[in-house]
């Protein structure tokens, strides 16, 4: 090639002009919500990640410290700022080796049992005593003072199936409460039928309450198979005492450290208070946490990871992955503590399985119409219904209740989550893939709306305490 045809080349590209590298816009965010149908792999990464790799996390013990470093470790991986894992003291509580519980006399044979939380021990040698039983916490509060005096009370429940878990609150108490009448009638120890709705040899467990006073005396639940013998052979037993023996060795482990892990999705205008979407990153030690509450922390992570997707929200949207949430609500007291004088926009929680959604409800219905209709008409595709409840929010949402914010409750199907709740059952394999993606899409939906509104989202409606479906108790 010539001078001269090198000098006119040269000219041409000078006169071409040069056009800029074109970036695609965002997806919108109804897009990327309807795109998590279809083929959402975080929420199932974290889960199947978590339970593989740590499993069970006991709250306060050494597993869950190593879940809390799995997921700090998962946060900054996908991409999360400010990712954290904030500690905190708690009295714990383990469950010693696993339960024991024999019928003596006079059908001999053995049962299925767990220990409950903050019980104490029968000591390795056990306790051998007779059983009373008592068909409801009712009619054990009816027992005369003192006359439980060195026997086993024995507490029914008939819980049956709800998709919105409102048995819960029905035979809740027998966990909650009958431990602790029955030891201030005198009672050596206290048996109950599992709080649950399978009919597996797993008993479910679960926290227990002592009053004020009384101290600590052993309590399990029994499966509810071997509940169901039970009260066969009081009704075969003809008036003869039906004589137990019982080893439970949980024990407590004083002051041990556990923590709140945090991480931020952050916003255009971080001087705007966040979304903040909670679960519990714990578990007990019986199953691997998978639904409860491994899922609710899979779902608010991928959500919130979808949003940034359709573009860098508004406001921060801030994940809590509560610790110590199956024990006594530690870690939520502990971050509305540490953290009550940073406001927060409006609060949800993952905390019921993973389960489709069929039900949003908010605090907000009355106070903001406008806002709450927005999200109602956003999340219908998804089969989900407005409700008319004061949403009360999750347990581990306790800051947002303490400064008498805004709450979304999206409410799942429960219909199965009793069969599997705080048993060994609770396992990866329990979680519907196709179920856990539409929770995915419709949080991923209503946060992206959450965090790109400007305006205040709630005005004032009274915010009820967490309903007993969300406590960890």
């Amino acid at each position: 090639m010539t001078k001269a045809s090198l000098a006119a080349l040269a000219a041409l590209s000078l006169a071409v002009p040069v056009l800029a590298e074109t970036v695609a816009p965002p997806p919108p965010l109804e897009r990327v919500a309807d795109d998590a149908l279809k083929g959402d792999t975080a929420a199932w990464d974290f889960v199947e990640g978590i339970t593989t790799e740590v499993g069970q996390r006991q709250a306060g013990t050494e597993a869950e410290a190593r879940g809390r470093a799995w997921a700090v470790a998962w946060l900054k991986a996908q991409g999360f700022r400010n990712v954290a894992d904030e500690p905190f003291m708690m009295s714990t509580w383990v469950p010693g080796e696993p339960g024991k519980a024999e019928i003596v006399s006079p059908f001999p044979q053995s049962f299925a049992i767990a220990p409950l939380g903050d019980t104490a021990s029968t000591g390795p040698e056990g306790i051998t005593a007779e059983v009373v039983m008592f068909k409801s916490v009712a009619e054990l509060q009816a027992a005369p003072e003192g006359s439980l005096k060195g026997k086993i009370a024995y507490v029914s429940n008939a819980m049956t199936r709800t998709q919105d878990g409102s048995q819960y609150g029905f035979a809740g108490p027998t966990r909650w409460v009958a431990a602790g009448i029955a030891a201030k009638k005198g009672a050596l120890a206290t048996v109950i039928k599992s709080v649950g709705t399978d009919d597996h040899r797993n008993p479910h467990t679960g926290g227990t309450d002592f009053p004020e006073g009384v101290a600590p005396t052993p309590a399990g639940a029994l499966s509810n198979p071997d509940a169901a013998n039970l009260e066969r052979m009081f009704a075969r037993a003809g008036g003869r005492p039906i004589t137990m023996k019982l080893v439970l060795t949980p024990r407590f482990l004083g002051q041990t450290q556990s923590g709140n892990v945090v991480g931020e999705i952050v916003g255009r205008n971080p001087s705007l208070p966040p979304v903040l979407l909670a679960c519990h990153l714990d578990s007990w030690w019986s199953g691997t946490g998978a639904v409860d509450d491994g899922a609710g922390c899979a779902i608010i992570a991928a959500a919130a990871l979808n949003v940034g997707k359709s573009g860098q929200p508004l406001r921060t949207i801030r994940v809590l992955f509560a610790g110590a949430e199956e024990v006594g609500l530690f870690g939520s007291v502990a971050y509305s503590k540490a953290h009550i004088d940073e406001p927060i926009a409006v609060g949800l929680e993952s905390d019921f399985g993973a389960d489709r959604i069929w039900r949003f409800d908010s605090n907000f219905r009355t106070t903001n119409p406008e806002l709450h209709k927005k999200i109602a008409l956003a999340v219908a595709r998804f089969g989900v219904s407005s409700g008319t409840d004061v949403a009360g929010g999750g347990a581990d949402l306790n800051i947002v209740r303490d400064q008498k914010g805004a709450l979304v409750d999206l409410q799942q199907d429960g219909t199965r989550y009793f069969d599997l709740h705080h048993t060994p059952d609770d396992t990866l394999d329990k979680i519907d893939i196709v179920q856990l993606r539409q929770n995915v899409a419709v949080w991923t939906q209503v946060v992206g709306i959450l965090a790109n509104e400007g305006t205040a989202i709630l005005t004032g409606t009274p915010i009820p305490s967490a309903p007993p479906i969300m406590s960890g108790k």
